[in-house]
Formats: structure tokens, sequence, C-alpha cells
């Protein structure tokens, strides 16, 4: 079985314009995140709405295509990416243009619900470990059956305990944080970008649940890294500490 990774980045961000460009540790970001997935999966390709993108791409040495401004989502990007590429890979990961410390890891983790053959979809969890990131609507949650599908996500806190202080509901029940991290096998890419916008995902501003509304199923890896996605500025600085530890840290 053969993947690639796919990194969606636009250069336009509410909270942060241009941010796959900025620095960090000497790096654009793009090139950083561009590293670690060619690193695991031998392949990665950027697919971007902008040329600086793509000849900041092409300066370090790696691949990009451009795509259209008007996507309403990555995984259409990543549709339309694969497409222009032409690639012959069993499965498609795509990887956000915004998280320079994906892990070897977690990439190998995704790699391998798909030895499972009736897999569709996969995606990442980590397990929460404090009720303030639980509460945090930002953070999505993940509620899996017993053979490890995704049920739901929300950003609202799922399930309910009930009889039990809020505070104390992470003792109670392994609330799973949803990380941005998606695999889909070829064919199944296709279809999905075909859907039209369901009410769940109207409801909660979630893609993912456009798929489970409409039939797919989506298999959940956990993970136990924390990673540092890259939203606004502070977390750019953020980034640059954590990034500085890590170096102390090896030495």
């Amino acid at each position: 079985m053969t993947f690639i990774g796919i990194i969606p980045a636009r250069y336009a961000s509410t909270r942060f314009p241009g941010k796959p460009l900025a620095m960090l540790g000497g790096k654009p970001v793009i090139q950083r995140v561009y590293e670690q997935v060619k690193s695991v999966l031998g392949q990665a390709w950027v697919a971007t709405d902008d040329e600086r993108i793509l000849q900041a791409v092409e300066a370090f040495g790696g691949q990009a295509v451009m795509t259209r401004s008007d996507h309403k989502s990555g995984t259409d990007r990543i549709e339309e990416a694969a497409q222009k590429i032409g690639t012959t890979a069993d499965v498609i990961i795509n990887v956000q243009g915004d998280e320079p410390f994906i892990q070897r890891s977690q990439l190998q983790t995704i790699i391998h619900l798909f030895d499972d053959p009736a897999t569709q979809i996969g995606t990442i969890g980590k397990p929460f470990e404090s009720m303030e990131q639980v509460l945090n609507p930002n953070s999505p949650k993940i509620v899996c059956d017993v053979r490890g599908y995704a049920m739901y996500f929300s950003r609202s806190v799922i399930p309910f305990v009930r009889g039990q202080e809020q505070d104390s509901w992470l003792t109670h029940f392994p609330y799973l944080k949803h990380l941005g991290l998606y695999a889909y096998r070829r064919s199944v890419l296709h279809e999905i970008t075909q859907l039209p916008q369901s009410p769940l995902e109207l409801a909660e501003s979630l893609e993912q649940l456009r798929w489970l509304q409409n039939g797919y199923r989506i298999k959940v890896g956990l993970s136990d890294v924390e990673t540092v996605g890259i939203d606004t500025p502070e977390d750019l600085a953020r980034a640059e500490a954590f990034l500085s530890a890590e170096k102390t840290s090896r030495r």
C-alpha cells in the first residue's frame, strides 16, 4: 500500500495572514511541516492558492501545486491537488500546513489504520489532560465505538456525566481530543468532496460530520503527543519557545 502526504496551505488568514511563510527557528513554517511529512512518507506536496507559497516551497526544494482560491475546505483543496498531481497512491494523508511539529509516531499511527481493509478514512485522537481543555470549544471532542470508529465529533462536552460535578468528569470518562490529521483512501476522498454540506456540519462547523452523516466511517488512532498548531502570532511565539526547549533537551 502506498501513501502520499498533501499539505493544504493558504496565504489568507483572518487571524494570521501569511502564516505558512512565517519564520520558525530559521525556516518557514511550511518547510518544517513539509520536511516532517516527507521524512516519513517519502512523498509530499504542498497544495496552495498563492504564488508566494508556491515559490517558497520550490525554493527549499519541495514540491507544490497551485489550486483554486475558492475551496470551502482543505479536503476540497486536497482532492484538486491529487487530481493535478495525478497521484496513484492508495491513501492520501492530509496534514495541516500550520502543524510544524507533526510527529513521526502520529503519521505512522494513521498509516497503520489502513492495515484494516475496511478503513475508509482515518484520523487521530489524544486524551485530554484537564477539564479546562475539554471545555474549550476550539478543541473538538471524539466519541468512539468499541472498535475505534468515530460515532460523533462535537465542540460541546460529550458525553454528559450525570450525577458528578463537572470539574471531576475527566476522572469518570476518557475524553478524547481530535487532532486535525486525516487520511483517505483515494476513491473515498473523491466521493466525500462531491457531498453537499450537511446539517450537522453546518451546526458544529466540523467538516467530518458531513462524512459521518452520509454513512462514511472514520477510524480513530490514538496518540499521546500534543501538537503545537499555529493559528495566531502568539501561537508562533509559543512554537518558538517549544522549539528552543526541544533543542535544549537534546543537548
